[in-house]
């Protein structure tokens, strides 16, 4: 399903979730309480400005005896859509956000990464898939880094750990060139970016990537993965927490001028490397 096809979808979602809470009677507000959202929120579903949950449909449906109808139009829409069904919401809230702060602990990151270090993961979690399905995959992820090159793409802060500099993925070559893209992103201005080094030792969320959303006029939200799972976050007080624990991270990391000398460093490291090979 073409983009446009998947938002004009998206605003029939919208469209018969506002014609049936009329229908019943309630106010956006009411069926809000009633989902456990806000009611801007149910507001934002109608616009199809923001994607509901699938536990947030199931209970629309629940609330207003709609006989499973919303839950199977949403396993319709995400099934058509080009990411995985856990990183599809945060994939949709990623381009409605005006802040993006990511914590990376062990890979780059899919917004900074190249077409080849891409295709190198996906290859090492699907060793036996066909080309086309690879391909797939990759014009998702190739799809996504254009949000960095948009006039109106919103502020991007990374911390990198160390971690991520130093294993090669896909290669000696191949991780030159990511580390090189990296530093040209930087020198673009089109991210700030840290590096975590090994000398800062134990720190808050250690292995586990975190993932702050901010938006113009919606609350913040956490995203963070797990093996083939993923959780949005917005119960303020732990979104409060997981901040916390970023800042953290960003105070011990590396100055941005100083984390790009290491980069740059580690770029040239893999080049003497594929030299000698």
């Amino acid at each position: 399903m073409a983009n446009g096809s998947r938002q004009a979808a998206w605003e029939f979602f919208g469209a018969e979730l506002k014609r049936r809470r009329e229908d019943a009677g309630f106010t956006q507000v009411e069926l809000g309480a009633r989902v456990f959202v806000s009611g801007g929120y149910i507001g934002q579903f109608e616009q199809a400005i923001r994607k509901p949950q699938l536990d947030v449909a199931q209970r629309i449906d629940a609330s207003l005896q709609t006989d499973g109808f919303f839950e199977r139009l949403w396993r319709k829409l995400i099934k058509d859509q080009p990411y995985t069904e856990y990183f599809a919401h945060a994939a949709e809230l990623e381009r409605l956000a005006t802040e993006i702060c990511e914590y990376a602990p062990a890979v780059v990151p899919g917004l900074l990464q190249t077409r080849e270090y891409a295709r190198a993961m996906f290859l090492a979690g699907n060793p036996l898939a066909t080309d086309e399905y690879i391909e797939e995959l990759l014009k998702g992820r190739m799809d996504r880094t254009r949000l960095l090159r948009d006039a109106t793409r919103p502020v991007y802060w990374v911390v990198l750990h160390e971690a991520v500099l130093r294993v090669a993925v896909g290669g000696a070559a191949t991780m030159a060139h990511q580390l090189d893209h990296i530093a040209a992103m930087t020198g673009e201005r089109k991210v700030l970016l840290q590096v975590l080094p090994f000398s800062a030792g134990a720190h808050p969320a250690m292995g586990k990537m975190m993932w702050l959303l901010e938006f113009e006029d919606s609350p913040p939200t956490v995203y963070t993965e797990a093996v083939l799972s993923g959780n949005l976050l917005d119960e303020p007080a732990l979104v409060k927490r997981i901040r916390a624990s970023y800042d953290h991270i960003r105070a011990a990391a590396l100055s941005p001028e100083a984390s790009l000398a290491l980069i740059e460093s580690a770029a040239e490291e893999f080049r003497r490397c594929e030299g000698m090979s």
